[in-house]
């Protein structure tokens, strides 16, 4: 295990160091002179932490119990209402879900404020938006990879020897089918802390997407090359910490 930890380990640095000398010559190759342009107003970090996470949170408590409650009562009523969500949520795009749910809920019915950042009632439409799409697409992922295991051996023996079907689900089939919804996971979290340029224009956002855009037009070396680093160093630990946790789900990987 300690091998596979170091070797990871090291991937992942040589990743790092790779995006940091490519996104400074990148930047120094850029046309413009960045001294005659207007500087940009940075987003406070707060908001773009709380919507970030509010966001993973709602991919992770949502997606991942639907999949498996269509999964364990396949072709009900359930199923069918999960699944109808998720085809729903990979269907209709950001930008669109985003002014329907302002109509909906700012402007219809008065509940939710539907720009800028003042609490975290400003928090719900825009996480909403932004987790829509990965939501869905986790939720369809853990009913395939649950739909694929309990039909396996180990599944029916273990029901055989009398355990509940939480138990069996939870314990046993979820532990199996999690795998590729962990590289999903990590790869949509990357996306999430890196901005959602559409979402934060929508709703007003002050967020990385917004930041970074700015910083590129009025050519802003530092803060592009700050965002883009720190972006890139998020997606390589997260991935790092996915790659740790195959190993952890399943002792065959850290020996492949």
């Amino acid at each position: 295990m300690s091998r596979y930890v170091l070797r990871r380990l090291l991937h992942a640095g040589l990743a790092l160091l790779g995006v940091s000398v490519l996104v400074f010559v990148i930047l120094r190759v850029i046309p413009g002179d960045p001294a005659r342009m207007l500087l940009p107003e940075g987003a406070p970090q707060s908001a773009v932490d709380e919507l970030t996470t509010a966001a993973i949170l709602l991919i992770v408590c949502v997606g991942v119990p639907i999949g498996i409650v269509a999964a364990s009562r396949r072709r009900t009523v359930y199923d069918y209402a999960g699944m109808t969500f998720a085809v729903l949520g990979q269907s209709l795009p950001n930008f669109w879900l985003g002014i329907m749910l302002i109509l909906l809920f700012g402007v219809t019915m008065r509940v939710l404020p539907t720009s800028g950042f003042e609490g975290w009632r400003y928090l719900v439409l825009p996480s909403v938006t932004l987790a829509a799409y990965p939501t869905a697409f986790v939720a369809r992922l853990t009913r395939s990879g649950m739909l694929e295991v309990l039909n396996q051996d180990f599944v029916r023996t273990a029901r055989s020897k009398g355990l509940a079907g939480t138990a069996v689900v939870l314990r046993h089939a979820l532990r199996n089918a999690v795998i590729p919804v962990l590289t999903i996971l990590g790869l949509q979290i990357g996306v999430l802390l890196s901005g959602a340029v559409i979402t934060e224009s929508v709703f007003a956002w002050p967020g990385i997407g917004k930041l970074i855009v700015d910083a590129i037009f009025s050519r802003d070396f530092p803060v592009v090359q700050t965002v883009l680093i720190l972006s890139a160093a998020v997606f390589v630990l997260v991935n790092l910490v996915v790659d740790l946790l195959y190993a952890v789900l399943d002792p065959r990987i850290r020996f492949g």
